[in-house]
């Protein structure tokens, strides 16, 4: 960066020069005091056991409000990273705009909200119920995420749910197979919550299977709510 005296040299002289020179060095200074290094997540029992705890108590009691009128099963919720704690969770809201996933929905709220002034999206954590979609996934990248974390997987969103939109698209545009895209790159890291569990000792990781097992039947009660009411709403892909 140029010193005052560099500067000098630099630019030619001119009424008010000096105070431009002391505008961009404070602006500099303060650009320089803002790139701090996105702060590290450690994948270990404590971090599924919190993401676990927002999908049960946060995630899943606004998503069976949802599904009661006629939305999808999905939804995610934003955490600091700092201390696992919950900065805002929501649902997939289709019944309003198609484009509302789960992701998407979270992220308006998010940016509507004024906790977005306060917060940081580089120190959070992006939970997805369900392995985002590629809307999801981009959107996750705009905002400047550098992570997100999913409990169910894409094949779980076809098989068990009912609802392949996900696979078809990354086939259908992208070529993609399932699991196909880059889960490492230079805007996110992707993690399959069952992935860390199965890293675990298993003292660490029962508990923590006996709560996902849980969260799994409360999901497919609503995935058949779903199913069953689904022909009588307007989503497009539904």
């Amino acid at each position: 960066m140029c010193r005052l005296a560099e500067l000098d040299i630099l630019l030619p002289r001119k009424a008010g020069y000096g105070e431009w020179v002391t505008a961009t060095l404070q602006a500099h200074a303060v650009r320089r005091q803002k790139r701090t290094f996105f702060m590290e997540i450690t994948e270990n029992a404590e971090l599924v056991g919190r993401l676990l705890d927002v999908m049960e108590q946060d995630i899943l009691p606004m998503t069976e409000q949802g599904v009661a009128r006629g939305n999808k099963i999905f939804g995610g919720a934003l955490m600091r990273k700092s201390d696992l704690s919950l900065v805002m969770a929501q649902t997939n809201n289709e019944m309003e705009n198609p484009l509302w996933h789960g992701e998407v929905h979270l992220l308006k709220c998010f940016y509507e909200s004024p906790i977005s002034r306060n917060e940081s999206t580089k120190d959070m954590i992006f939970l997805s119920t369900h392995e985002p979609c590629t809307m999801c996934m981009s959107a996750i990248a705009w905002a400047g995420f550098d992570n997100f974390f999913y409990f169910f997987s894409h094949q779980d969103s076809r098989d068990s749910f009912s609802i392949p939109h996900d696979l078809k698209m990354l086939k259908e545009v992208f070529g993609l197979e399932p699991g196909g895209y880059n889960h490492d790159n230079a805007f996110w890291h992707g993690r399959g919550i069952f992935g860390i569990i199965a890293s675990l000792p298993d003292d660490q990781a029962q508990p923590l299977l006996d709560q996902a097992q849980r969260i799994r039947a409360r999901y497919a009660d609503l995935s058949n709510a779903y199913q069953s009411s689904k022909d009588d709403n307007v989503i497009p892909l539904n």
